[in-house]
């Protein structure tokens, strides 16, 4: 494993140079330059099969109420991406979404995802956790953020790079097509184990929390409601820590990042009001 984890190291390190070269996109609002061989229209596909794939193994909560609370939320959500996006020169992305919103009947199960095209799952096993409307946006929020800012592409990209030297996504699934598809899996946190096989990286993490907050403020959801949420979710994290902790693990330092962050969300959330 330590030979494993030290070569994967070394090859990142001589392949560092070709993500200046070619494939750099811009993160919205962070401005991070990311490194992307993976088409917006294959991370697309790839988010409408998994999804897809994923309903089918899964039971659809009929509990009209809940069912209602994550439509609601979603709606606004998204309405609120399209905005952004026209802000934010990501118009011709965002109108790609075609949205879904699914609540997946599984108490044990606290997680919830999105997938590249806005195509959305929550578990019924969050929604103690999130409490309200506003709970719910910030996880949802969250999530959008990821799928908005490109991370399961990004880390597809990497993976493919690190795996199989500087293709494309189609050279890759010809060559390898078992291996890339179970990369595949990993980068983009689908199939039966949403969100659990692979954690997205700190960077992507603290870039998800800083647009997911402005995302949910320019949907009228206060921002400080992040705060309760994550702080809700630290209080279980030392006891069973559930699935989407460990995509998305809680810490005093990232919720004191989070608190930091608030003011400028709040000026988005003013001018909604």
């Amino acid at each position: 494993m330590k030979k494993h984890i030290f070569n994967l190291l070394i090859s990142l390190a001589l392949l560092a140079p070709l993500l200046f070269l070619a494939g750099c996109q811009t993160v919205p609002l962070t401005g991070r330059q990311q490194f992307l061989i993976v088409s917006d229209a294959d991370a697309l596909a790839l988010g409408q099969q998994q999804y897809t794939d994923t309903l089918a193994k899964s039971k659809l909560s009929l509990d009209p109420k809940s069912k209602q609370m994550v439509l609601r939320v979603g709606t606004k959500l998204s309405e609120a991406v399209n905005t952004f996006a026209n802000e934010n020169n990501l118009k011709q992305y965002a109108s790609t979404f075609q949205w879904e919103f699914n609540l997946i009947d599984d108490d044990k199960t606290v997680n919830a995802f999105c997938l590249p095209g806005g195509k959305i799952g929550v578990y019924t096993g969050i929604l103690p956790i999130a409490k309200n409307d506003s709970g719910l946006a910030v996880v949802l929020a969250h999530e959008i953020a990821h799928a908005l800012a490109k991370h399961g592409a990004e880390r597809m990209s990497q993976l493919i790079l690190v795996n199989f030297g500087n293709v494309t996504l189609a050279d890759a699934l010809k060559d390898q097509p078992a291996q890339t598809k179970s990369l595949m899996t990993l980068a983009f946190g689908i199939g039966t184990d949403v969100g659990v096989l692979l954690p997205y990286n700190r960077l992507q993490e603290s870039e998800a929390d800083h647009i997911g907050l402005i995302l949910m403020a320019k949907a009228g959801y206060d921002p400080h409601e992040a705060l309760s949420f994550w702080q809700r979710m630290e209080a279980i994290e030392t006891n069973s820590p559930p699935e989407f902790l460990s995509t998305h693990p809680v810490t005093s330092e990232r919720i004191k990042a989070i608190q930091a962050e608030i003011p400028e969300a709040m000026k988005y959330y003013k001018a909604g009001k």
